[in-house]
């Protein structure tokens, strides 16, 4: 039913990439081929290759030199007239954004870039561009407006055997019935996930479904050391593709399993790991949520109440400014979970 994943975003000479190049190599090509492409006076390729270059410093967490590429991939493909080269530079650009917690400007690039993919008569640009429309959607909590998107796009996705595209879908929807409470209906739609993933030789989808099924294991069944055996099964992947985002949430998860096993000092240890790593990226999601699981350790550890009261109500704050609509409810259920009155100030940052 599915072929073999492949990366649409390695273009041009560089479509003998596979979705599982390590990321220094695919730097690499795309970097030889960007300055070839220059040096020849031909735009359209440069901008093709400089995709490629924009998306490997994206997914190593250089976010300076990502935002730089696809911005000169968007004007090479300007100057080439290449409409869809150009959806393809915003759909990196509003990747990159959401990834730096800049939500408004994710939901504007990625909206340009779907519009000019249909323009521009690519499917599969302007497919991708919705899906990152769906995943700002979906990581901001707001599943309602998303939820159908999610739903449209798997069913798209399906039918036209894209291994890749499925498999996003799947765990998007695996990871909104996650965090409603339904984890039976994640926890299926993991393992289908996973199951495809593996057969489509698509090694990041398998990673990320790994790190839900591990999600699910430790949330719902308790079973600390099966989701801790997934998880360093993630994690190989992870290291052997340079998946330095992956990477760090791998970490982060691992900080949320041992903490639920009450294994507190490991969990402190692993969300320290986890945000010194999302802080070398500039990737504030993760820095926050990192935070918060630190916090919540030392303060199993022993640490003053108004020193934790003080870390949640700051914590509010930062979540909201980041645009995490849920966040009220995650420091909440902290305070709570922890004993500790409510700081006024983590309601008012919330509201």
């Amino acid at each position: 039913m599915y072929g073999k994943a492949f990366a649409p975003e390695y273009q041009g000479a560089l479509t003998t990439l596979s979705v599982n190049s390590s990321l220094t190599d695919v730097l690499a090509a795309g970097t030889e081929q960007l300055r070839a492409a220059e040096r020849a006076g031909e735009p359209g390729e440069a901008a093709r290759s400089g995709l490629a270059v924009a998306e490997a410093h994206r997914r190593l967490g250089r976010v300076e030199e990502a935002d730089r590429a696809w911005k000169a991939s968007y004007r090479a493909a300007r100057q080439a007239g290449d409409v869809a080269a150009m959806a393809w530079a915003l759909w990196s650009g509003g990747t990159l954004a959401r990834q730096r917690g800049a939500f408004p400007l994710a939901r504007r690039l990625l909206q340009l870039a779907a519009d000019l993919g249909e323009r521009g008569g690519d499917i599969v640009v302007r497919g991708y561009s919705l899906a990152g429309l769906a995943e700002t959607g979906r990581i901001q909590g707001d599943y309602e407006a998303v939820g159908r998107l999610h739903e449209q796009l798997l069913a798209e996705a399906r039918r036209r055997g894209e291994a890749r595209h499925t498999v996003w879908a799947l765990e998007g929807i695996a990871q909104m019935h996650r965090n409603t409470g339904d984890y039976d209906t994640a926890y299926e739609l993991f393992e289908e996930a996973a199951g495809i993933a593996a057969g489509a030789d698509d090694r990041r989808g398998h990673a990320w479904a790994l790190r839900g099924l591990a999600d699910v294991v430790s949330v719902r069944d308790g079973d600390t050391e099966r989701a801790l055996e997934l998880l360093t099964e993630a994690e190989r992947t992870c290291r052997a593709m340079r998946l330095s985002s992956a990477l760090a949430y791998n970490h982060k998860m691992r900080g949320n399993v041992l903490y639920r096993a009450g294994r507190y000092a490991q969990a402190r240890e692993l969300y320290e790991q986890a945000l010194a790593e999302f802080r070398e990226m500039s990737e504030p999601r993760g820095e926050a949520l990192s935070r918060l699981g630190l916090a919540k350790s030392l303060a199993r550890l022993g640490r003053d109440h108004s020193e934790t009261a003080a870390e949640l109500a700051d914590l509010a704050g930062t979540l909201e400014r980041i645009g995490l609509r849920h966040a009220h409810a995650m420091v909440a259920r902290a305070y709570e979970e922890l004993g500790i009155p409510a700081d006024p100030r983590a309601t008012e940052a919330a509201l």
